[in-house]
């Protein structure tokens, strides 16, 4: 905490409450941040001031507009979105599954860029949803090619949980298919993150050949049958090969 403003420390706590839930009263934000009523009256004051959080009718308070406003600028402004969405159109078009785009978010992967299907079944999936890096193919990518030394201290920290019935819950069984991951240029995964839904995804590297996003397709599991798998892994990896190359990355990693 040394050399954090703690009251903007605190006052992101109470922010981070509305990840998980719509609206919330005062009394609700005090129960679920374990801070003074007096405190946090202050500070939903002064965040309701500045347009963070917006109080409507009845009493309860909402993110403002003004986290529209960020959010689309930070969009604008990411650079490998732009870059990719023309190959993640081509990639969507061509196999007719969900494209995703997972960028690393300190301990969590993130969606930053989705382009569904036509199917009438959607996924679980949205553009902002997180993701724990040990679950799922997007993520288990991203850890795979981190530099291996923060992949080991992810690896000591982290508390497997199960979040799907697939979840990887051994920390040797994670070890092998980080390997596995490295060595094919590619990870897949079945219901790690909901049941019934299959992933698979490849390395995206910038110029200096470091791991910088996660290409991945997603569907139901049973949409990703044995036989489709080895041709839907070369154009996952091929498109993503495709936005390195873009990115200025000229090497071989995999």
């Amino acid at each position: 905490m040394q050399n954090k403003n703690k009251t903007v420390i605190k006052s992101m706590d109470l922010l981070n409450l509305f990840l998980t839930h719509h609206k919330l009263s005062m009394n609700d934000m005090v129960q679920l941040s374990g801070m003074p009523k007096t405190s946090v009256h202050r500070m939903i004051g002064s965040l309701s001031d500045m347009g963070f959080l917006h109080k409507n009718k009845d009493g309860y308070y909402s993110l403002g507009l003004l986290f529209l406003q960020f959010g689309n600028l930070v969009a604008e402004r990411l650079d490998i979105r732009h870059i990719a969405l023309a190959i993640m159109e081509k990639l969507r078009d061509d196999i007719g599954f969900a494209v995703h785009l997972v960028l690393r978010d300190g301990e969590a992967s993130i969606y930053i860029e989705k382009l569904d299907t036509h199917h009438p079944v959607r996924l679980f999936t949205k553009i902002g949803k997180k993701a724990p890096l040990y679950a799922g193919a997007s993520s288990r990518t991203i850890l795979a090619f981190m530099p291996d030394s923060e992949t080991e201290a992810y690896l000591a920290e982290v508390e497997l949980e199960p979040i799907g019935s697939g979840t990887i819950l051994g920390k040797d069984e994670l070890r092998a298919l980080l390997a596995q991951t490295r060595q094919t240029g590619y990870s897949f995964s079945r219901s790690e993150l909901e049941d019934y839904t299959a992933e698979l995804s490849a390395p995206i590297f910038d110029h200096s050949g470091q791991i910088i996003a996660a290409l991945s397709i997603a569907g139901l599991e049973v949409q990703f049958g044995e036989e489709h798998i080895p041709d839907l892994i070369q154009k996952v990896r091929s498109a993503a090969a495709e936005i390195s190359l873009k990115l200025g990355y000229g090497g071989s990693r995999v």
